[in-house]
């Protein structure tokens, strides 16, 4: 009998996800086929320390000892210090192979202006909008709807709906107060559609069916992990909707260079689809996006990992 592959499984973060983290990284270890894979535990607190599966301090190189002896990673880390390379970079210089994008899809993908210009460059429709720093914030003028977001943060984190002038301010602070760059964008109106992206271990990048967030302004926060969210898979659409998602979702996932799974998050609207942004680590729960996609597809949860791992391998 082969010995089963052992699986660095990462959770946690330093950033504002971390709960969010913590989730997708015990639902992985806990779905993975433990036939097939011995499951390691690694979490990283909202301060930075490394803590093996008995949730005990080991530090950054307790942890390289601990990553060393696996022979594959999973970081489940979502947003900065996780998902924008920073895991990626560490796998690379230890010569691990690992679940998910690259260093430069990581730090393209999070950050939201960057992705805006890479999916312009490939013909990919992108809300108009402005890059906001401190330094400018105060020049900024409200003429019209807009939407404030830090350009490196998830979850819906410090994303605000402005219709007014008299919380443009507030909005940007919230912002500013997760990023030090700001984005701003004009209000988009259309279906919220996600599809998700994978390349999986035969090399074949494939689209999951679309999903539909059918939410009342803002998809945010509460709506995303109170468990109310109307998401509707797979999405009602045409067939020339449902082919221009697709295939703007594939020259993303492209263009941008990523690996393993992603999800592209779209506006639907009348002259097409609107690229509103680019996840490499989503939500990885079982009732999460992505899951939810690739099941409505007929790849189970489970299998889903699987193939994300042998992928890496």
């Amino acid at each position: 009998m082969s010995a089963r592959t052992r699986v660095a499984v990462i959770g946690g973060g330093q950033n504002c996800e971390h709960e969010v983290s913590l989730a997708s990284a015990a639902s992985v270890a806990a779905a993975l086929d433990p036939g097939t894979y011995d499951v390691v535990p690694l979490t990283i607190d909202r301060d930075g320390t490394w803590r093996d599966r008995g949730l005990r301090p080991i530090g950054l190189s307790g942890a390289a000892q601990v990553l060393r002896g696996c022979d594959v990673v999973f970081p489940v880390v979502h947003g900065p210090r996780g998902e924008d390379g920073a895991l990626a970079a560490l796998c690379e210089l230890a010569g691990l192979p690992y679940v998910g994008s690259g260093i430069r899809p990581g730090a393209l993908a999070m950050d939201k202006w960057a992705t805006k210009l890479v999916a312009q460059a490939v013909g990919i429709a992108t809300a108009p909008g402005v890059l906001v720093s401190a330094a400018t914030a105060g020049h900024l003028r409200w003429t019209h709807p807009v939407v404030v977001k830090p350009v490196a943060a998830g979850s819906s984190r410090g994303v605000s709906l402005v219709r007014s002038v008299e919380t443009l301010r507030p909005a940007l602070d919230a912002a500013l107060a997760l990023d030090d760059r700001v984005l701003v964008e004009d209000v988009v109106e259309g279906r919220e559609i996600d599809i998700a992206v994978l390349r999986c271990a035969d090399g074949a990048v494939v689209a999951s069916p679309a999903l539909e967030i059918v939410a009342d302004g803002i998809f945010d926060y509460d709506d995303k992990y109170g468990g109310e969210a109307d998401l509707r898979v797979p999405a009602a659409l045409d067939d020339v909707d449902a082919k221009a998602l697709e295939d703007a979702a594939l020259a993303a996932y492209d263009a941008l260079g990523c690996a393993g799974v992603a999800r592209v998050d779209f506006f639907l609207t009348s002259a097409g689809p609107v690229l509103n942004e680019v996840n490499t680590v989503p939500g990885m729960t079982e009732h999460s996006q992505v899951p939810r996609m690739f099941a409505a597809a007929g790849l189970g949860y489970a299998d889903l990992l699987d193939e994300l791992v042998r992928s890496a391998r």
